[in-house]
């Protein structure tokens, strides 16, 4: 069964909308192991309580970033991980994950790329006005919110929407589709 290595910088809520996926047998994949960048994520304890193992890297504690990834890489390599989920993962990648996993990383983003890309999505999409806007699973390059997309979804925006009630429509969508795209791109592993 592929491992999946899930990198989190907060709640967690893909993360562990992943773990029930693969929990109900909707995913078939193992997650190995979950990484953060910050010990205060809270999506960790859900992970400490499922029994998956844990690790917390704070990048501060490193004196470069290729010396943070470094880290990063062979935690994952040491997990026998297959497949990076970026899960809220809120810290842009660089060359030593992108180099260790290059085309075997995925992402989530709240919006329809390349729409929107970066922070605040959903204010980027309120303050444009459009009508529509979604999430989008992708595949991790360099380019920040700019690889290869697996699947999207659209929410429609209301006229009284808030950041806050459409973030949470969006955050649905993730969950309905990021798990769909994982199992895609398992399939897709060399």
């Amino acid at each position: 069964m592929p491992n999946l290595g899930v990198l989190i910088s907060g709640r967690g809520s893909n993360m562990t909308s992943i773990h029930q996926r693969i929990q109900s047998n909707e995913l078939n994949a193992t997650i190995a192991v979950v990484i953060s960048n910050k010990a205060s994520a809270t999506g960790l304890a859900y992970a400490r309580d499922q029994g998956i193992p844990v690790q917390v890297f704070e990048p501060s504690e490193f004196e470069t970033n290729d010396d943070y990834e470094s880290a990063l890489v062979a935690c994952l390599v040491a997990h026998k991980v297959d497949l990076v989920v970026l899960a809220g993962y809120m810290k842009l990648v660089g060359d030593p994950m992108l180099t260790a996993f290059a085309g075997r990383m995925v992402n989530i983003h709240p919006s329809l790329l390349p729409s929107f890309k970066g922070l605040n999505a959903q204010q980027q999409a309120l303050d444009y006005g459009v009508k529509v806007s979604g999430c989008t699973a992708h595949y991790v390059v360099k380019e920040m919110d700019a690889g290869p997309i697996i699947m999207q979804a659209a929410v429609a925006v209301q006229d009284d929407d808030t950041v806050e009630s459409l973030s949470d429509r969006i955050l649905f969508q993730e969950h309905q589709i990021y798990f769909l795209a994982i199992q895609i791109a398992l399939t897709h592993l060399d």
